[in-house]
């Protein structure tokens, strides 16, 4: 547990920037989509409205004013950088530990005492396929266990809110106001799609641990030849 805990801190420093990329790309359509909405305006309004428009299309700039203009990750990664510093990448960093760090602690000892079931005896190890079936139930399980800090570290990281999304402070504004507006059940949400995602990706993990890829691989490397 200690070890998986170690493990857990270190991932994050590596995957919290990656995460906040990660889900503001993911966010763009949502966005893009909701500030195409037509809103109810007055007569006067609409025909300076539509004067402007018509002098746009004419001046043939009507075009880049109604398309979304999609951000890459590097370009989302330098704003970022500009306007907010290295913290600016580490924003829900807090609810990223809460989340990993957990993660790794129910996953690592969960796992080592499945797949000790599966061996024939003390000196054997458990065969490729229970290593599989070992991982993908450890991983489910985990995934489940920390999807309440999964949704808090990605409602933190969403930076563009729409008018009428709630906006939070830290981890426990974010906690004390989806407990209150949404109710205990909106922690769980998505907690099944995760499990089906890090159940194969944990079972194809341990199995590529069990046949040994990496260690033929560095066994095989030039570094190896340099090992005493």
């Amino acid at each position: 547990m200690l070890a998986g805990c170690g493990a857990g801190m270190c991932q994050v420093i590596v995957t919290t920037p990656m995460e906040m990329l990660k889900i503001q790309l993911q966010d763009a359509g949502r966005l893009a989509a909701q500030q195409q909405k037509p809103v109810m305006a007055s007569p006067s309004k609409l025909v300076a409205t539509n004067t402007l428009l018509s002098r746009s299309y004419n001046s043939g700039t009507i075009s880049a004013m109604m398309a979304p203009q999609p951000m890459s990750a590097t370009q989302i990664a330098k704003e970022l950088l500009r306007t907010q510093g290295i913290r600016g990448l580490y924003k829900g960093l807090g609810a990223t530990l809460l989340r990993d760090v957990p993660f790794s602690v129910v996953y690592f000892p969960l796992f080592a005492n499945l797949n000790r079931l599966g061996q024939p005896s003390a000196d054997q190890a458990s065969p490729f396929y229970w290593a599989f079936l070992s991982g993908c139930a450890a991983g489910s399980t985990a995934a489940v266990v920390v999807n309440p800090c999964d949704v808090v570290k990605t409602r933190l990281q969403s930076l563009s809110k729409g008018s009428a999304e709630e906006t939070y402070s830290g981890v426990v504004d974010c906690v004390s106001k989806i407990m209150r507006k949404e109710g205990p059940s909106a922690f769980l949400k998505g907690a099944g799609c995760r499990a089906l995602v890090i159940a194969p990706l944990f079972g194809i993990a341990q199995v590529m641990y069990f046949v040994g890829v990496g260690e033929y691989i560095l066994d095989n490397s030039p570094l190896s030849v340099l090992s005493p």
